[in-house]
């Protein structure tokens, strides 16, 4: 099947061609890295935004 589409390429197509296996790799990587991403990671991630102990650098610098 992709034999089909190699042999009929010509100029331009072949910019069309490259450019779909480039957004397929990316979501390929992107897909890997969420499967392999650890449990423990994504919940310190996602308290971050909620996390008051944090220090403020704007409050530390005001007299």
């Amino acid at each position: 099947m992709f034999k089909q589409f190699t042999e009929n390429i010509s100029g331009n197509q072949a910019y069309l061609l490259f450019s779909l296996c480039i957004f397929l790799l990316f979501f390929i990587v992107v897909a890997i890295m969420l499967i392999r991403i650890r449990k423990p990671h994504v919940d310190h991630m996602s308290q971050m935004p909620l996390n008051d102990n944090l220090i403020d650098p704007s409050k530390t610098s005001q007299q």
